[in-house]
């Protein structure tokens, strides 16, 4: 299996579940976890996206991550959170079922993810990081809402 030439890519993670599958995002990405909060939705949006809240006087696209990932829209909890991230100048909300905690993953327990054909469209996983006998999905945040068109609200790069 060939090296990614990213660079680095361990560190501190944030990680959290859907659907019984477990992720994690670059920490320095986060902004902000939120419980569930009233979410105005957006007419002609994307399936995935729920719509926007208003979040200390900004308005902030909210994403559901189960629907990105063409997994079952699944009934929200009180365990189900909005993790607030900071995608270049713009704040984004994903919809979680839960947030597990941070993790620091050096660079040597993370593998390349696997290539084979379309089903899973890797180029936005960061890599897959060995946690014991856990592994953890960890994505490339700002490859996977870049080319998202959240309502207008969000420019595509």
């Amino acid at each position: 299996m060939s090296v990614v030439a990213t660079g680095k890519r361990g560190g501190l993670y944030l990680t959290f579940v859907l659907q019984n599958e477990q992720y994690g995002l670059e920490i320095l990405k986060v902004n902000a976890i939120l419980g569930l909060m009233p979410i105005t939705p957006l007419p002609h949006a994307p399936h995935y996206v729920k719509g926007v809240i208003n979040l200390r006087g900004k308005i902030i696209p909210v994403i559901d991550m189960r629907l990105r990932f063409d997994m079952p829209e699944a009934e929200y909890t009180q365990a189900t959170c909005i993790i607030v991230i900071d995608v270049g100048t713009t704040l984004i909300g994903v919809i979680v079922d839960t947030v597990k905690d941070v993790i620091n993953v050096a660079d040597d327990q993370i593998e390349d993810p696997p290539r084979y054909g379309s089903a899973m469209d890797s180029e936005h996983i960061r890599g897959l990081g060995k946690i014991g006998r856990d592994v953890k999905i960890l994505l490339d945040i700002d490859k996977l809402v870049s080319d998202l068109d959240v309502g207008g609200l969000m420019p595509i790069r």
